[in-house]
C-alpha cells in the first residue's frame, strides 16, 4: 500500500514538474542544455512526491481512523449532524459572499463553510447530551421504553490502570460486585492500550487486544458502572503519573496489578486496590501443625528438599522431599511465608 501511495506521489510529481514547465517556456528553452535542465527539474518533483506523499495522505488518513475509534458513537453522530448542519449554513452565507470582486468571489464561500462546519462539529460533540435530551422532549426523537439496565454512576471513583485491564480478571472481580464505585478509564489510558494493541511485537499486541475485549466485556456488563473520561492532568507525561493525579484530585482509587504504581501511591497516600493482593488474600490460610496431601513435582533450591504446588498456585517446599518425585505424600505444615510474588508453605513429610 505504502509502496503505491509513494508511486502515486512520484508519478503526480512529475506531471506537476512537465505542467510548470509548459507554463515556463522562457526558461526551459529547447537546447540540449534546457532538455538537461528539464530532465532534473522533473526528477527532483517525482522524488519530492514520491517522498512526502504518504505524509499527507495515508499517515492523516490513519490518525482521522485511529480518532473516529476512540469516538463514542454518540459523538461520531452528533459530529456528522454538527457538521452537515454547518456545510449548509456556510453553503447559504457563500452565496451572497460570491459576488465579491476576485479572489475573495471563490475564497470567502469556501472560509465560511470550512470554518461553520468544523464550528458546529466540534458544538454538537461538545453538548450532545444536552441536545439529545431537548430533542427527546420535544418530540423529534422518541425516548426508548425497552431501555437496558442502567447502572448508576455513583460512589468512589476508581481508576483503572492498563495492567490492571490487561490482566483480565478485573471482570470476575467487578462482577461478584466486591467493587463498590464507578471504574473510570480515561481516554489517556485508552490510548495506551491502543498503542499495545498496535505493536510490532506479537506478545505486546496481543496483550493490547486483550485488555480492549476486558473493557469491552466490562461496558456491556449491566452489573457494572464504567465510565470513559476525558480527564487529563497536562502537567506530567506519564500515564502512571497522570493517573495519580486525578485519584487524589477526585478523593478516588487506583486499581492496578503494577507493583511500582501501588508503592508510589501508597507513599503519596492514594487509595490502591491491587489485584494480586485480593488474590494472595483469598487464598486458604494454612496454620503449622495442619495437614497437607501435595504431589512432589520437582527438585527444590537446597539439598533434599522437593516443591510442590497447590491448586490455587500456592509453592509448597517440603523438607526431605526430594525424594518423593512424581508422588502424592503427606505433609505437615511448620511455617508460612508471606511474599511480594505470593505465599509459600513450608513443610516436612508425615512422621
Amino acid at each position: 500500500m505504502i509502496r503505491f501511495v509513494r508511486a502515486s506521489g512520484g508519478a503526480l510529481g512529475a506531471i506537476l514538474a512537465i505542467a510548470l514547465a509548459g507554463g515556463s517556456q522562457d526558461f526551459f528553452d529547447p537546447s540540449a542544455w534546457g532538455r538537461l535542465v528539464l530532465s532534473g527539474w522533473t526528477v527532483a518533483w517525482a522524488v519530492l512526491g514520491y517522498s512526502i506523499m504518504p505524509y499527507i495522505t495515508v499517515q492523516p488518513a490513519q490518525r482521522m481512523v485511529r480518532g473516529a475509534k476512540a469516538l463514542s458513537s454518540g459523538d461520531f453522530v452528533a459530529g456528522i449532524l454538527g457538521l452537515l448542519v454547518g456545510l449548509v449554513i456556510g453553503a447559504l452565507l457563500g452565496l451572497p459572499l460570491a459576488n465579491a470582486p476576485e479572489p475573495w468571489a471563490w475564497v470567502l464561500p469556501i472560509g465560511v463553510s470550512v470554518v461553520l462546519g468544523l464550528g458546529m462539529m466540534g458544538l454538537t460533540v461538545a453538548k450532545r447530551d444536552d441536545l439529545f435530551e431537548a430533542a427527546t422532549r420535544s418530540g423529534l426523537l422518541a425516548r426508548s421504553d425497552a431501555k437496558a439496565p442502567e447502572v448508576s454512576l455513583i460512589g468512589p471513583r476508581i481508576y483503572v490502570d492498563t495492567s490492571a485491564v490487561i490482566d483480565g480478571r478485573i471482570t470476575d472481580v467487578a462482577a461478584s460486585g466486591f467493587l463498590v464505585g464507578t471504574l473510570v478509564v480515561p481516554r489517556f489510558v485508552l490510548a495506551e492500550l491502543q498503542r499495545i494493541a498496535d505493536h510490532a511485537d506479537q506478545g505486546r499486541r496481543t496483550r493490547g487486544r486483550r485488555g480492549l475485549e476486558t473493557l469491552s466485556l466490562l461496558q456491556k456488563d449491566p452489573r457494572t458502572a464504567v465510565e470513559l473520561t476525558d480527564e487529563d492532568d497536562r502537567t506530567v507525561d506519564a500515564v502512571d503519573a497522570k493517573l495519580l493525579s486525578l485519584a487524589r484530585q477526585h478523593a478516588g482509587a487506583i486499581l492496578t496489578t503494577d507493583y511500582n504504581l501501588n508503592r508510589v501511591a501508597q507513599l503519596e497516600g492514594v487509595r490502591v486496590l491491587n489485584l494480586n493482593h485480593l488474590a494472595n488474600a483469598l487464598k486458604p490460610a494454612f496454620l503449622p501443625g495442619e495437614d497437607l496431601t501435595v504431589r512432589v513435582i520437582q527438585q527444590g533450591k537446597e539439598p533434599g528438599q522437593g516443591v510442590a504446588f497447590l491448586d490455587d498456585g500456592t509453592m509448597v517446599v517440603v523438607e526431605n522431599g526430594g525424594m518423593h518425585l512424581e508422588r502424592d505424600l503427606e505433609v505437615t505444615v511448620t511455617r508460612v511465608l508471606q511474599t511480594v510474588a505470593g505465599r509459600m508453605v513450608f513443610a516436612h513429610p508425615r512422621a
